[in-house]
């Protein structure tokens, strides 16, 4: 680690004034060359902090960067996580205001739901599954607030995974008798098909990434927690989204999410 405290929290300060502001700052990884990996994820903890100093609340985890086509995207080469806060889930019948984002792009993903705590190292395929209530088709809205996404690894991190929203849909599944590896996905901007995919891009199965997100935190103490919403990467790569575009994702068994963004700057539809 090469940043001080008081280098992660004007960072953390920094991403977060870029969010409320929907202005985007300057690469971290081009200002701080020797910053790693835990520097940022440092700075991702100290953005959660402030957050929930003011009033928000942590609801669950993402995946990132799970599928060889979005490493590719975006220029990496493992995994990372972020935190999903209350403030992030949007109704999937409203307008999405584009103001409130920068630079947004729409992945589908399957949703984990969890009613038993998991708890690594040593977390298997087997028991994500046994403690998995349901699950969810849903849309990750990412977004940088790093300008152009001109990201590596450590600024998507820091950038709590370029997380900015989720849209669920409203059908649960139980995962008794789902195989999660077996799913097709179809994304539609417009009513065009732009992305299929299949779940099993995500490392081999999307559950194998809950177990990696909850062996990833457990050296710090990190426990997944009954009731936590887990998002374990898209099996597609992400598609860019302009004021009034409609996406639709269908998997196949979970039914449907879709979402709309408001057509103007400061329009409610």
């Amino acid at each position: 680690m090469s940043l001080t405290e008081e280098d992660v929290r004007q960072l953390a300060a920094q991403l977060w004034d870029a969010e409320q502001r929907s202005v985007p700052v300057e690469p971290i990884s081009r200002r701080h060359p020797a910053a790693d990996v835990d520097d940022a994820y440092r700075i991702q903890l100290e953005g959660v902090r402030l957050r929930v100093a003011q009033g928000d609340s942590v609801r669950g985890h993402k995946v990132g960067l799970t599928a060889r086509v979005m490493q590719q995207q975006f220029g990496v080469d493992r995994p990372d996580f972020g935190h999903l806060l209350g403030s992030m889930f949007h109704p999937e019948g409203e307008p999405l205001p584009v103001d409130a984002l920068i630079a947004p792009r729409v992945e589908p993903e399957l949703a984990f739901v969890l009613d038993q705590p998991l708890q690594g190292p040593g977390v298997t395929v087997a028991d994500v599954l046994a403690a998995t209530a349901f699950v969810l088709p849903a849309l990750e809205i990412i977004d940088s607030r790093i300008e152009d996404w001109q990201i590596g690894i450590v600024d998507t991190v820091a950038d709590n995974a370029s997380s900015a929203r989720v849209v669920l849909g409203g059908v649960r599944t139980p995962i008794a008798g789902l195989d999660p590896r077996l799913i097709g996905v179809v994304l539609r901007r417009n009513g065009e098909i732009v992305e299929t995919g299949a779940s099993g891009a995500v490392l081999g199965n999307p559950a194998q990434a809950v177990a990696w997100l909850a062996n990833t935190i457990a050296p710090g103490g990190g426990v997944l927690r009954a009731g936590d919403l887990i998002m374990p990467g898209t099996c597609t790569r992400a598609v860019d989204m302009r004021p009034g575009d409609t996406v639709r994702a269908d998997f196949e068994h979970l039914g449907h999410v879709g979402v709309t963004f408001s057509s103007a700057v400061g329009s409610a539809a």
